[in-house]
């Protein structure tokens, strides 16, 4: 990036379709290939960048560098680490960051895989303390912490906690904070703006929305944090693969079009189930009458592509699953192609039977609601 042009003074869009590419050269491609690589010519002392793949890869160092440049734009202090997943980068920040005697505190209404990761924690002698996303519960919880994680909108319920309030009474009590900004996106919020320590997130949904990679990423200014970050990740070697990192790179590009579209549509899907009578516990931040939205519109430039409400069964919903046609039946969300499933057939997550988890894609909007519209009735019917 240019100094006539730093990224801090462009658009979002144009930020989006800009970041992470390295300078132009005559005759190379703007965005360059994948680099499949498990070592380099190394003669000599091992100095530079690049000596081993577990290590660093030159396509890791463009999309890193495209990532925090969309997490915090302008700010070079900023490191980012790719990872395998979105669970590789959330268990690289609570392993390298907590040992035996350590207080960290959880959502309890967050990720079902959470819990997992706690388990393993306790079992290392850490304590595991947990509190709902609404209403900054987990303020509760915070004496003597030394992590407090944050999931903000939550995964599936979409609740909403005031990242900055968390962060600064967190960090007057000692307590680093780490933010899931999965659903929000970069484009949704920028938690180290809002006084996190790390954003963390699974590239594997909305960021790049295709379906067809498996990422995740942590993101944080402190050098000191960051390089235990950086060591856990050289430990346990969950590293994504160059192909994956290149395929995230590129969809970052249409990340501004398909979350305007996507958010869009799904306040258009959370407008048309409004008033239904088997529609209940209908929840997305962009309502205006939703508990959630006034605190989301603070800070959150975008609300997401997730809506969630329950159908009155297990059956009912079934069945409106089975009418949809332009709405696949999968787990994850932030894809294109519309997505919705029962959630409650993973366990784990405290949600009745018939809870619908829907992740709005970019259709056209009026076709999507349609879709939604005839499949309840089908499920009524």
């Amino acid at each position: 990036m240019s100094e006539e042009n730093p990224v801090t003074e462009l658009g979002e869009g144009t930020r989006a379709v800009r970041v992470g590419l390295p300078e132009p050269v005559k005759h190379e491609p703007t965005l360059p290939g994948p680099v499949f690589a498990a070592h380099y010519h190394l003669p000599g002392d091992p100095t530079g960048p690049y000596a081993y793949g577990r290590d660093q890869n030159p396509t890791w160092t463009l999309l890193e560098r495209a990532i925090g440049e969309l997490e915090a734009p302008g700010q070079e202090e900023v490191e980012t680490l790719a990872f395998a997943s979105g669970m590789a980068a959330i268990s690289a920040v609570l392993f390298s960051q907590l040992r035996s005697g350590d207080v960290l505190v959880l959502p309890s209404d967050g990720y079902n895989v959470l819990p997992l990761a706690g388990e393993q924690l306790r079992s290392y002698g850490v304590e595991v303390r947990s509190a709902p996303t609404g209403g900054d519960a987990q303020l509760d919880a915070l004496d003597g912490a030394k992590l407090l994680w944050v999931e903000t909108p939550s995964n599936p319920g979409l609740d909403v906690c005031d990242i900055r309030r968390l962060c600064e009474v967190a960090h007057e009590r000692g307590c680093l904070v780490a933010v899931d900004n999965t659903l929000a996106t970069p484009l949704g919020q920028r938690p180290l703006e809002l006084g996190a320590d790390f954003a963390v997130a699974s590239g594997t949904k909305q960021l790049t929305g295709h379906g067809d990679v498996l990422l995740g990423y942590v993101v944080g200014r402190d050098a000191g944090l960051m390089a235990a970050v950086r060591r856990w990740r050289k430990i346990v070697g969950a590293i994504p693969g160059p192909m994956e990192a290149w395929l995230a790179h590129r969809s970052l590009a249409t990340l501004q079009l398909r979350a305007d579209r996507q958010s869009t549509n799904a306040l258009a899907v959370a407008e048309a189930l409004k008033g239904r009578p088997e529609v209940t516990g209908l929840r997305y931040p962009g309502l205006g009458d939703d508990p959630s939205h006034k605190i989301a519109s603070q800070q959150m430039r975008r609300y997401g592509c997730v809506v969630s409400f329950s159908l009155p069964t297990r059956a009912r919903a079934d069945r409106f699953l089975d009418a949809l046609r332009l709405v696949d039946d999968a787990t994850s969300f932030g894809g294109v192609r519309s997505t919705a499933e029962r959630r409650g057939r993973w366990g784990g997550d405290a949600v009745p039977e018939g809870f619908i988890r829907f992740s709005a894609g970019a259709e056209d909007t009026d076709d999507l609601v349609a879709d939604v519209l005839r499949a309840l009735a089908v499920a009524t019917g």
